[in-house]
């Protein structure tokens, strides 16, 4: 069921999120003959594995010793490209109701709404914000001289750099730019890390190379010319002020999730987390299903592979609402023509 009423589209199940799970939810109710519409806040499909770490191994997917989260999320797109799902990107599901006939009313920021047999909340901890620099009147230089994300790390090239914080994002943005910029300060707050020891070992190799500086202290104001930022006034560990001169200031305080409009769909939430159960993964509410590290249930682990049992276990549940006359039998993808049918793939005839 697809089609557009009345500027609304009627889906079998809409999935709010775009990470693995979300990814992997595609693939499940896939092989149910459940198509699926995708939505997220991000302009691009990976959810955090691309937003936090793309460049950083994940060692514990089964059968892939060691994975990226771009690598990661590329796979997973070829796995479900027989599904052709539906992708709404850079937008944030803003309403979600139930109908007198059972169905959602899903409605998204960018106005695009839906009539869905189910709903599939697969959004990680929530929507991601940067914290902010708390410096009065620095916003302005926000996208132009001052960024919390590096989306294009050749935009720096040949440029001053300082780079804020002493998480794994800093430092790997720190060890990724030093060979492009032209030079490159780090500054954190105190002198211990919170980055993975090889990381820190190899920033601390760069300075004592003098290919970068590691500064300790606080962005306590800045200076501007012509409508520019020029510099940055910190606030040593010593009590001493100095000025630092730059082109661009990079800001890694982390990001804080926030539960955004979920918050306000009648889900039972316990700390910012929704409780499901663990024979459906649904929600108090049937029919909405939540996966991953959204939900929240006695013993649970935030762990990609957790995520893709649930999404396995939530499609299954979700066919009586799609298909309430349908009995849903289990089959194997390694043995089974109608799988293979839905897969595209040829049935291997074995002498």
């Amino acid at each position: 069921m697809e089609r557009n009423t009345n500027q609304s589209i009627e889906a079998d199940a809409v999935i709010v999120g775009a990470g693995p799970v979300g990814l992997f939810q595609v693939f499940e109710l896939g092989l149910l003959e459940i198509k699926a519409h995708v939505i997220d806040s991000l302009p691009y499909v990976g959810g955090q594995c691309v937003e936090l770490y793309p460049d950083k191994p994940i060692y514990d997917i089964p059968a892939a010793p060691s994975v990226t989260g771009i690598e990661l999320t590329e796979n997973l797109l070829k796995q479900i490209e027989p599904f052709k799902p539906t992708y709404h990107l850079g937008q944030e599901v803003t309403h979600v109701a139930k109908r007198d006939d059972g169905f959602f009313d899903v409605t998204t920021s960018a106005d695009t709404r839906f009539i869905a047999k189910t709903v599939f909340i697969a959004a990680g901890v929530g929507a991601f914000q940067p914290r902010v620099l708390p410096v009065e009147g620095i916003e302005q230089f926000e996208g132009t001289q001052l960024f919390y994300r590096v989306k294009d790390p050749e935009a720096f090239r040949g440029k001053n750099l300082v780079i804020c914080g002493g998480g794994d994002s800093a430092l790997d943005w720190t060890l990724k730019l030093v060979d492009i910029a032209e030079s490159v300060i780090l500054l954190h707050r105190r002198e211990g890390y919170r980055a993975a020891p090889a990381s820190v070992t190899k920033m601390k190799a760069l300075c004592e190379d003098f290919l970068m500086q590691a500064l300790i202290g606080q962005v306590a104001g800045f200076e501007t010319q012509n409508g520019r930022l020029t510099e940055i006034k910190v606030s040593g560990a010593d009590g001493v002020t100095r000025r630092l001169p730059l082109d661009a200031l990079l800001v890694f305080f982390g990001l804080s999730p926030k539960l955004g409009p979920i918050a306000n769909w009648g889900l039972e939430i316990d700390r910012r987390q929704i409780v499901v159960d663990t024979e459906k993964f649904m929600t108090n509410i049937p029919g909405i299903f939540a996966v991953g590290d959204i939900n929240t249930y006695p013993g649970k682990k935030k762990l990609i592979l957790s995520g893709f049992h649930e999404a396995a276990l939530a499609a299954f549940a979700a066919s009586t609402f799609v298909f309430p006359k349908k009995r849903v039998h289990l089959q194997y993808t390694t043995t089974s023509p109608k799988l293979h049918k839905v897969l595209g793939v040829e049935t291997p005839v074995f002498d």
